[in-house]
């Protein structure tokens, strides 16, 4: 027994060895690198120089700064709500399916996201275009007399945000309502309880962790990804994605650039800590 377990051991921390390795080489060598750096001074000619500052921070309280963390979290916070209001009647009508059909459901909403997320954007932007299949089959049904006007504007952005983010807050709820016992909803109903009176009581009390969950997968994202502004949004949407983009690669401003990152990360963390503090039997398999 002892041999044959030894193996078995040598593998478990190998694998668990470059799990670490991994972490510390593509997580957190690179934050540390950026906090660093977001304490060094901008220099336009060598990116940065080796002098200890706090402007990087002070420029985020900056009124233009800070009107644009502003608008990334009403952005954000609208996306999370959209994703939310869609995802859970489907995944609860998913995780309701007969057996047979729940895998193939799941399928269904997956297949689209194994496309990169590029490609899905610029297929939504011919989509969205002023000639594109929306306005025609809006046109051809009498609902307009004109092509409306969605790419570079907000909406667009909102869309191609939503789009893109639903599976991260659909997947939590699924794995969450998937495994309550429909006896709890069923005896609810056999005493009298109303359709509205077993969800409030019953059910979402039973999926919020998986709500929570979802919210934090959604939210962040939606604040930091710059590519979907980018091409839907045109020169006019600049959220807090851009903004970083913009200070690495355009301006240059690598100190400022991860002064950013880093109050993203800070929020991120904060977010985690407050859902572990919420929950604190809260599983991983809650945010997958």
């Amino acid at each position: 027994m002892k041999l044959s377990s030894q193996p078995t051991s040598i593998l478990q921390r190998l694998s668990i060895s470059i799990t670490w390795v991994w972490l510390l080489l593509f997580a957190l060598l690179p934050l540390c690198i950026m906090l660093f750096l977001s304490f060094l001074q901008h220099d336009e000619q060598n990116l940065f120089i080796l002098k200890g500052t706090l402007a990087n921070y002070r420029q985020l309280i900056d009124p233009l700064f800070f009107k644009i963390i502003l608008s990334s979290m009403q952005q954000a916070f609208i996306v999370t709500v959209l994703c939310l209001l869609i995802a859970y009647p489907t995944a609860f009508f998913i995780a309701r399916c007969q057996s047979q059909y729940k895998n193939i459901l799941l399928l269904l909403m997956v297949i689209p996201f194994w496309t990169s997320s590029i490609i899905r954007i610029y297929a939504m932007l011919a989509l969205l275009k002023t000639k594109g299949l929306l306005n025609s089959l809006l046109l051809t049904l009498g609902l307009i007399h004109q092509p409306l006007q969605l790419i570079y504007t907000d909406t667009a952005v909102l869309i191609g945000l939503v789009y893109n983010l639903i599976p991260f807050m659909l997947l939590p709820l699924y794995s969450n309502i998937e495994r309550l016992d429909n006896c709890l909803f069923e005896a609810a109903r056999d005493l009298g309880a109303s359709r509205w009176k077993v969800f409030k009581d019953i059910l979402l009390p039973l999926t919020m962790p998986g709500i929570v969950g979802g919210i934090l997968l959604v939210f962040l994202p939606a604040m930091s990804l710059f590519y979907i502004p980018d091409v839907l949004g045109g020169a006019k949407s600049i959220l807090l994605g851009n903004l970083i983009e913009s200070q690495f690669l355009m301006i240059h401003n690598w100190p400022g650039g991860s002064a950013t990152s880093i109050v993203l990360t800070a929020m991120m963390i904060i977010l985690i800590l407050i859902y572990k503090k919420v929950y604190p039997s809260g599983k991983a398999s809650d945010l997958i």
